[in-house]
């Protein structure tokens, strides 16, 4: 696609980055999640080295997306009161002192589930309220965590970018009300950005991790997309990181909501939509309109998009949970394990032979994947894994 000014890259710059770490890290539930060195797989797949950071530990929530929500709350309390984020911290949120400065705010999202968990229980931890609304089609177990935490929850009868919408019109229709959305468009974009940077603290632990296994640099990094809002956070990050010899990087699709796959295919630099249910059961990429901010990053920094059918990530869930002899078991959900997929089709099927050439993958390569969910639907894991 063609290039910009590339002026949304310095939102995942370093210093703002671990500025979002450092805020994570006041939280009693803070630990930083195992990347998971599969040397075994490595080996098998013809790779230097195979690194999934695994985001199943995360917070006690089994995914990655309270990140996001959390800092962008943290950073909404902090403006409302005239602070800086570093200021905030998980005890004030929790403190009888925010409640009696900020009152009452209702916190609204959309989600398939994760980003929804995340945001109702940052909500709950802060005494506030959350309102989410889900596409149809979500599974009842992603519904009942978020229940758990308190939260007013819906089933729509449409699909997620139009539960985008009616969440945002109910936000502004409320008092105190704020729609708090892991996606951008034109008027709404500082709740997305402080989101993109939530994420980051994902991406920073594992080039830390990477280092400390060795590794300076990864070759190639893998990361999946909805809206593109944790692909232009991970990919940014890496950018910013190795601003003279980037990584080659990846973002990895739904087949069902492949819009940032449709937007390179057209090589104008213009935004395209999937249209339709965008039934796919990878749902945390069940999106069809990408997050602005996050495409002008992914547009200046990504060296291919891929769209993958649901098979590619139901390869990877089995390979990660029944893992080589030696290495570590990821348990990697539908929208987690499309990085794993991938990978090993592109090394070992014949038929992707030239795929494998251009993303230059060999002995060589030393490959960071992000599994973000762990078993958030455990009915159609266990499907998965265990059915024929």
């Amino acid at each position: 696609m063609p290039k910009t000014d590339d002026k949304h890259l310095p939102l995942m710059n370093h210093a703002a980055v671990e500025k979002a770490q450092t805020f994570h890290r006041s939280f009693p539930q803070y630990s930083q999640t195992p990347l998971a060195n599969l040397k075994q797989m490595a080996h098998y797949l013809g790779l230097k080295n195979f690194f999934v950071k695994d985001e199943s530990y995360r917070f006690g929530l089994n995914a990655f997306k309270v990140l996001g929500g959390s800092y962008a709350m943290g950073n909404y309390i902090a403006k409302k009161l005239g602070k800086d984020i570093s200021e905030i911290t998980y005890d004030y949120m929790i403190s009888p002192q925010l409640k009696k400065e900020l009152g009452q705010a209702t916190f609204y999202t959309a989600t398939d589930g994760n980003h929804g968990r995340g945001v109702a229980w940052a909500a709950n931890k802060l005494g506030q309220k959350a309102v989410v609304l889900m596409p149809k089609g979500s599974t009842k177990a992603r519904f009942d965590n978020i229940k758990k935490e308190g939260a007013d929850v819906t089933i729509e009868d449409v699909n997620y970018d139009e539960c985008v919408r009616k969440a945002n019109a109910l936000a502004e229709k409320t008092e105190n009300g704020v729609m708090v959305q892991d996606t951008a468009w034109d008027g709404y974009e500082e709740i997305p950005t402080w989101i993109m940077q939530g994420y980051g603290t994902m991406a920073l632990e594992a080039a830390k991790q990477m280092k400390e296994a060795g590794v300076e640099r990864p070759t190639h990094v893998f990361i999946q997309a909805g809206v593109g809002s944790l692909a232009g956070a991970v990919i940014g990050f890496f950018a910013n990181l190795f601003p003279e010899n980037p990584p080659i990087m990846t973002v990895l699709e739904a087949e069902a909501a492949d819009c940032l796959y449709k937007s390179a295919v057209a090589k104008d630099g213009k935004i395209r939509f999937a249209q339709g249910d965008l039934q796919t059961m990878m749902a945390g990429l069940a999106c069809g309109e990408p997050n602005t901010i996050s495409f002008d990053i992914l547009k200046n920094n990504v060296t291919y998009f891929a769209s993958c059918p649901d098979w590619v990530s139901a390869k990877g869930m089995r390979m990660l949970g029944a893992p080589i002899k030696g290495d570590p078991q990821v348990t990697s959900g539908e929208s987690g394990a499309v990085g794993m997929g991938f990978v090993a089709t592109a090394m070992h099927d014949p038929a992707y032979a030239e795929m494998r050439q251009a993303l230059k993958l060999d002995s060589d390569s030393k490959v960071l994947i992000f599994s973000t969910e762990g078993d958030t639907d455990p009915e159609n894991y266990k499907k998965i894994m265990w059915e024929e």
